[in-house]
């Protein structure tokens, strides 16, 4: 697009030029024919955004050259698609003309678009242009992930997913709240696990006030070497981002240690990103359960739903003061409701169906995150939101890492991991275990064989100390058989247990072979060690070193250390609060 052609288009609505075409059912570019240009937004030129316009130049139209009004041509209009085989003009009268578009149909093809993501991030687009496509491609910024992740997400796996919002005040539209020259910190941290068959998800909060040690740091530098970031023991978890140059990759190095579950990707949003998506969408409607006025976040509302957007919709979120404890705990728990509201609308079909909301959600989408290396490009985050535009919201659980005030402050500041709880639900999202019902949905077989493992716990226990059982190493560390067999023998009374070495084969899940007439033995060992009926494998018995007859209990790469359980979780502690997206909620 020349300079003239820009001018005369500026005042123009890019979604107000896309009609949907009844004979298809997709949205269509549609210009008179005097107009000069395409209002669709081009690929930026060089020194403008990624990759210059040299590169792009070829999407552009043939007499781009030219600065006359009377040179423009109708080719450079993109003219309305139809269906191959369909005749151009309307069937003639008392002819049998094309059946209609039935209306399921055509919401199917409104919904060409890129699913939403909780927390700061929709990105689609309205269905056609190339160069669209193209200028939203330009608006993504990405950063390397240093290794961090584990190189990008899989359309057959789990999901996992770091959105970590930052506090970050300088750059456009971040000005004005505070510290003008702070370079930000993990200020809302949410790991989203979305399961492996998209049923369910689970969002988990991290406090920003959580004790943590951070990891040592690789980080790419803009020359292309490597420097290792020094890590921290003991220390708010928000400084594993901005502090001391810490990278996005040190925040998902953070998470991975403190919770076992390692990012597939992460997606960084600053103070606009909240401001520029409600504003696309139209407003979020939030309720409060009292009047709120708060002097630190400038957010004063009364009792009641409200609908909001912009400014009002980041001081709804950074609000704390003036709700719960009024600490970050409580702040946590707003943003949870917002989150909640936000996702209902991005699937509410005032949304979906609206192509003016879904082109400004596109732009503020792809310019409002920084998205990791492996999803740098418009074609891999529509995968993405693909993937997650299956969830439905009632299966959506919002929760918060289980914590307990830290008891080395006096003046309580910080918390620190809740140790009898938080294992659990680290637990239940490694093993891809819902936080709702929506998994005893499951097929009948797979019931059945699960009440099959089940009964093989149930039933008489024999004494530990008549328990025979040969222990192996069947993929779990170096040592881990001593290991087991010095807590058998020294802490749980199993005394007649002995080391034999590696097994023949490496197995993922550790096993419990044993004869029929061993089974109150297996029952008593799967108790001691934490064994699911899933570990108890019915077979027949080996000879121990004295000859006598002996269960094998061959440790696999789940093993985890002698002590700890290997039954999966399969509901949250009832001490620890969860929320589904689906449920309306006033803040108190």
């Amino acid at each position: 697009m020349d300079a003239q052609g820009r001018g005369r288009a500026e005042n123009i609505d890019p979604a107000d030029q896309w009609v949907l075409n009844p004979n298809t059912g997709e949205y269509e570019l549609r210009l008179s024919p005097s107009a000069p240009q395409s209002a669709v937004p081009g690929p930026r030129r060089s020194g403008s955004g990624r990759g210059g316009g040299a590169a792009r130049g070829r999407a552009a139209a043939p007499d781009r050259q030219s600065s006359s009004p009377d040179k423009a041509t109708d080719a450079e209009v993109p003219s309305p698609r139809r269906r191959r085989g369909v005749p151009a003009q309307e069937p003639a009268a008392n002819r049998r003309g094309r059946r209609p578009v039935k209306k399921k149909s055509k919401a199917k093809k409104i919904l060409l678009w890129t699913g939403g993501i909780m927390a700061f991030v929709l990105v689609g687009t309205a269905g056609a242009a190339y160069l669209y496509l193209e200028h939203l491609n330009d608006n993504i910024t990405s950063v390397s992930d240093d290794g961090a992740s584990t190189g990008g997400f899989s359309k057959d796996k789990a999901i996992n997913l770091l959105v970590i919002g930052t506090d970050k005040r300088t750059g456009s539209g971040n000005e004005g709240y505070g510290d003008a020259n702070s370079v930000g910190h993990a200020d809302t941290t949410i790991l989203l696990h979305v399961s492996k068959d998209r049923t369910n998800a689970t969002a988990l909060s991290i406090p920003r006030d959580l004790i943590v040690n951070i990891p040592d740091c690789q980080t790419e530098q803009a020359d292309g070497s490597t420097k290792v970031i020094k890590g921290s023991d003991n220390v708010r978890f928000n400084t594993s981002l901005g502090q001391d140059e810490r990278t996005p990759s040190c925040t998902v190095r953070t998470v991975t240690a403190l919770t076992g579950i390692q990012a597939d990707n992460f997606m960084v949003a600053d103070f606009n990103a909240v401001k520029t998506l409600t504003t696309a969408v139209g407003g979020v409607e939030v309720c409060l359960a009292k009047d709120i006025d708060d002097e630190d976040s400038h957010l004063k509302l009364s009792k009641g739903t409200h609908t909001i957007e912009g400014e009002k919709a980041l001081a709804f979120v950074r609000t704390r003061h003036s709700v719960g404890f009024g600490g970050d705990l409580s702040r946590i728990a707003l943003q949870q409701q917002f989150l909640s509201a936000l996702m209902r609308k991005l699937k509410s079909n005032d949304t979906l169906t609206s192509p003016t909301k879904m082109i400004k959600l596109a732009e503020a989408g792809t310019k409002a995150l920084t998205v990791d290396s492996q999803l740098d490009s418009i074609d891999k985050l529509k995968d993405l939101g693909l993937e997650l535009g299956k969830l439905n919201v009632k299966n959506l659980t919002f929760t918060t890492v289980p914590v307990v005030d830290n008891p080395a402050e006096k003046v309580k500041a910080t918390v620190v991991v809740n140790k009898s709880t938080a294992p659990t639900v680290f637990q239940m999202i490694k093993d891809d275990v819902s936080f709702t019902e929506v998994k005893q949905q499951a097929a009948a077989s797979k019931n059945a064989a699960a009440a099959a493992a089940a009964a093989r716990l149930k039933g008489t226990q024999s004494a530990a100390s008549a328990v025979r059982v040969q222990v192996m190493n069947g993929g779990a560390p170096a040592g881990s058989a001593q290991e087991t067999l010095n807590w058998l023998q020294n802490d749980e009374g199993v005394t007649k247990s002995e080391n034999a070495g590696n097994a023949p084969a490496v197995l993922s899940r550790t096993t419990l072979e044993y004869a029929p007439d061993q089974a109150d033995q297996a029952r008593k060992l799967a108790a001691v060690m934490g064994l699911p009926g899933t570990a108890l494998k019915p077979g027949k018995s080996v000879e121990n070193s004295q000859g006598l007859p002996t269960m094998t209990l061959t440790l696999g790469k789940d093993f985890k250390g002698a002590g700890v359980s290997l039954t999966t979780p399969t509901a949250v502690p009832d001490t620890v609060q969860k929320s589904t997206a689906d449920k309306v909620e006033c803040a108190k």
